[in-house]
């Protein structure tokens, strides 16, 4: 019985393996989290609170760090909702339709994947610079993109375009084509059908691209650092603030303000871990219920 017992219990855990080799397997993977990712983020708190809280914070308090903080979130503002529009609209091409060129297009939605960050600002530097192809113009028309907040914001667009779009075309691709169609032979206009019909399937996907693109826009370092000039108290996000207070040992300050760094991650990751549980709660949910998407577009479109 024991026996039976014991065979039932692993059939439920999905898997055939000892015990022993279970836990083997939890634990290295506990000790490899403690080792490398809790450890040190313990040692930024613990390094940027050596001094005091009164140390800590007149680091956060520093004009110098009050403006990094300032550019950090207003290039996240705008970075995100660009590329929430512009990875909605790629998506939807890329699942929905088939034309010439779609597969060019999902190669260039990988594409800052697969490019560094710094190559990424060198191409700014490249188009927009002093010597670029539109830098003469720019500087006639006193128009200053590179070494300013333009050239930031702009590097940050391009590192974090692939992140809401990737989220969302395999997402799109598995959930077809077929309630759209439906809802266009109902009378619903193209706004109605986006609104009322693909939103609600992939709001969550959607959302979990946002905070993702938001995390990077926020922690980003290459390719703004080749683009910011690093101009103290202009160009200068958090990121960048943290590399020039260390790089003159002035070491509280400089994991005062990777603590906050760090700070955003950890809600970013509780954010991200509500997401998920809400998604799957939402799934189990509706795999109890009929859909009554049509009903609902025929009442809004009446």
């Amino acid at each position: 019985m024991s026996q039976a017992a014991n065979t039932v219990r692993r059939k439920n855990a999905g898997t055939t393996e000892a015990t022993w080799v279970r836990y083997t397997l939890i634990g290295t993977a506990l000790l490899f989290m403690a080792l490398f990712l809790v450890l040190p983020l313990a040692a930024v708190f613990a390094e940027a609170l050596r001094k005091g809280f009164d140390a800590y914070w007149a680091a956060l308090q520093e004009p110098d760090a009050l403006s990094s903080i300032k550019l950090t979130f207003i290039t996240a503002l705008i970075a995100v909702p660009v590329n929430l529009v512009f990875g909605v609209a790629a998506a939807w091409c890329i699942a929905k339709y088939e034309f010439r060129g779609k597969s060019v297009l999902t190669t260039l939605v990988d594409l800052p994947f697969s490019v560094s960050p710094v190559v990424a600002g060198l191409i700014y530097v490249l188009m927009f610079g002093a010597q670029g192809w539109f830098g003469p113009w720019l500087q006639a028309h006193d128009i200053k993109i590179i070494f300013a907040v333009p050239g930031i914001v702009l590097a940050t667009i391009f590192v974090t375009f692939p992140f809401i779009a990737r989220e969302l075309i395999p997402l799109m691709q598995a959930q077809g084509n077929d309630e759209e169609q439906a809802a266009i032979v109902l009378g619903a206009t193209g706004w109605q059908t986006f609104w009322y019909v693909t939103l609600p399937n992939i709001k969550w996907g959607l959302l979990y691209g946002v905070i993702l693109c938001n995390a990077r826009a926020m922690g980003e370092f290459g390719a703004v650092s080749v683009v910011s000039g690093h101009i103290r108290g202009q160009t200068n996000t958090m990121p960048l603030h943290v590399e020039v207070l260390y790089n003159e040992y002035q070491s509280v300050a400089a994991f005062a303000v990777a603590s906050l760094l760090a700070l955003l991650a950890l809600v970013t990751l509780v954010i991200k871990s509500v997401v998920e549980w809400r998604h799957e709660r939402e799934m189990k949910a509706a795999a109890d219920v009929p859909p009554e998407r049509p009903t609902a577009l025929i009442e809004s479109t009446t």
